[in-house]
């Protein structure tokens, strides 16, 4: 299918792209990998008057760490964690969750902001930086801004960004070397979007669940956190039979009535999932 007829801007810094944005007054869109954005043109379910290509703003391309901190630019590639020392090092869990996305191809273009942006329901990035606490950055006409993730995604492809900002950056806290993970979803086929999957990570305190973080994709209308679930999975031992959590994170969840497959099935889904990530996590901390 053709694109439609459509602007095209290089932006040259942040501030550049910003100007663009005000002066496009709500109908241009940033143009980063492309990935989500030009088959949504494609299909028509966007058509905005201008693209404005950040691709040649150096500073959204840098990973780096302080001593509280791993801050990731917007532009960053999929391909690019994979490939980071310090993303391995300090979030496993992030790597193991964009080894996932789609396929070869689009891990080489797609960008991190791109996918934070778009917030498509099933994708792994907007559950991974919930999952991690992590606090997107955000630049606009009335300047630089910080929004947690919780905060961030408010709904089907929505978010707290405003037509006329960008996201220049995600910021993920760092962790305690004790912290135990796990990610797991399923698809139909290798490189789909998943039908569901959880993000998993908890502490163990004298054979204790504790600190304990579950995130579900795909089974809501957008990444979603599960606060009864991680609160009766927190004192619990780590020997303990864990089907009435298990069943509960079944409950909490919200998965769509949609032609890919029913909530039910998702409600079941997720629930073997989670319980397949809590085994592997465990037998990581062995």
């Amino acid at each position: 299918m053709k694109l439609p007829v459509v602007g095209y801007q290089q932006a040259e810094s942040v501030e550049d792209a910003v100007r663009l944005l005000v002066e496009s007054e709500g109908d241009g869109k940033i143009l980063a990998g492309g990935q989500s954005l030009i088959p949504m043109m494609a299909y028509r379910l966007l058509t905005p008057s201008i693209l404005i290509d950040i691709g040649r703003i150096g500073e959204l391309k840098s990973i780096e760490v302080s001593s509280s901190e791993l801050k990731i630019g917007a532009l960053v590639r999929w391909c690019d964690i994979l490939e980071s020392h310090d993303v391995a090092s300090t979030h496993p869990l992030l790597r193991e969750a964009i080894s996932h996305v789609a396929h070869y191809q689009i891990r080489n273009r797609g960008t991190i902001g791109g996918s934070l942006a778009h917030c498509d329901p099933a994708a792994e990035c907007p559950a991974t930086v919930l999952a991690l606490d992590g606090v997107i950055d955000i630049a606009g006409p009335d300047g630089q801004r910080s929004m947690p993730a919780h905060g961030f995604f408010q709904g089907l492809l929505s978010t707290d960004l405003g037509a006329d900002e960008i996201i220049t950056g995600v910021r993920l806290p760092l962790w305690t070397s004790s912290r135990r993970w796990a990610f797991k979803e399923f698809s139909r086929r290798q490189g789909d979007f998943a039908l569901a999957g959880v993000c998993l990570h908890f502490e163990i305190d004298d054979g204790k669940f504790s600190s304990s973080r579950v995130v579900g994709f795909g089974v809501g209308d957008s990444a979603m956190t599960l606060p009864q679930t991680e609160a009766a999975l927190n004192g619990l031992r780590i020997d303990d039979d864990l089907g009435s959590v298990l069943a509960l994170a079944a409950e909490e969840i919200d998965p769509p009535h949609d032609p890919h497959a029913p909530p039910e099935y998702r409600r079941a889904v997720f629930s073997t999932l989670l319980g397949r990530a809590i085994k592997q996590t465990l037998s990581r901390a062995e």
